[in-house]
């Protein structure tokens, strides 16, 4: 797929993430944790991409070794960002998130989320582990 269809349909996703976490009743002000999720068979490159998308400003997790259904392996991190659930602030980073996996020849697949909000719990405690990723 062309970098510039890419990122068209990154923009798109982009729009309707934040429409239907809105529509949702997400806080509209909070801050959110954004995850940008990269992927790559071969581990230097993903690396190399790592400290690209951590001198933008980034906070990179460590990479993890994911075995996929057809029994081969890849390599896998987030570049996470702090800030409203802003399409023009969502829409820059994947710019350049999307341009920095292009030049490390690594996968830029997507961002996502938590519902930020009231949670409707017995106990009024949020659960990350069941709480659902946008």
């Amino acid at each position: 797929m062309s970098i510039e269809r890419q990122l068209k349909e990154q923009l798109a996703e982009n729009r309707e993430i934040v429409e239907a976490l809105m529509a949702d009743g997400s806080e509209p002000t909070a801050e959110y944790t954004i995850e940008h999720h990269f992927s790559a068979q071969n581990f230097e490159r993903l690396e190399k991409a790592a400290v690209e998308a951590f001198k933008l400003g980034f906070e990179v997790n460590d990479a993890e070794e994911m075995e996929l259904d057809d029994g081969s392996v890849i390599f896998c991190f987030d570049a996470i960002a702090y800030h409203k659930l802003e399409v023009p602030l969502l829409d820059k980073a994947c710019e350049q998130l999307i341009a920095l996996a292009v030049k490390q020849k690594v996968d830029y697949d997507g961002w996502g989320t938590y519902f930020v909000g009231d949670i409707d719990d017995e106990d009024d405690q949020y659960d990350e582990d069941s709480a659902q990723m946008h």
